[in-house]
């Protein structure tokens, strides 16, 4: 009867209750770091992932759209675009100017620097043949030379003989 009529003391209760109570506050604090990292890192997630999304949302889109202008893409790549005009602003005329001047000299003597290329390997040989010619002009200048000093050695026998 004694045990029956024993009560719990209401102090050791409310202490075992503030006790688990602190226990579960403890744990809170401990998993609410971990959840808000969790929740940053899903967010951040959330985000690159939407950013990807609306990237590949844009390239679909124009996909799509070069899908739509095949035909007439097609028809632009084929098409030839040399007597299509250029836009040039216009601080740039005067160079496209002189540019096309320019050009226009060039390819009328495009024929001639192409056969000066055309050319370069035989120089040798011509050097050679130039070194033989003048090599020959000198034996003509000095055979001249000579003929000249007899025609001058024999035009003074004439007038002597002329004279006597």
């Amino acid at each position: 009867t004694l045990d029956l009529t024993c009560r719990k003391a209401p102090c050791f209760v409310k202490f075992s209750e503030m006790e688990k109570m602190a226990n579960i506050r403890a744990e809170i604090n401990e998993v609410q770091p971990l959840l808000l990292s969790l929740t940053i890192v899903s967010t951040s997630q959330f985000y690159f992932i939407g950013k990807k999304c609306e990237m590949l949302q844009d390239m679909n889109r124009h996909l799509e759209a070069v899908l739509k202008e095949k035909r007439a893409l097609r028809k632009r790549l084929i098409k030839p675009r040399c007597q299509e005009s250029l836009p040039i602003e216009a601080t740039f005329h005067k160079y496209v100017v002189e540019l096309l001047s320019e050009a226009v000299t060039f390819i009328e003597k495009l024929e001639s620097h192409l056969q000066t290329i055309r050319s370069i390997p035989q120089i040798p040989n011509i050097m050679k043949n130039m070194d033989t010619a003048l090599t020959k002009t000198e034996v003509l200048v000095m055979e001249l030379e000579d003929l000249a000093d007899q025609i001058l050695k024999w035009r003074e026998l004439q007038k002597e003989v002329y004279s006597d």
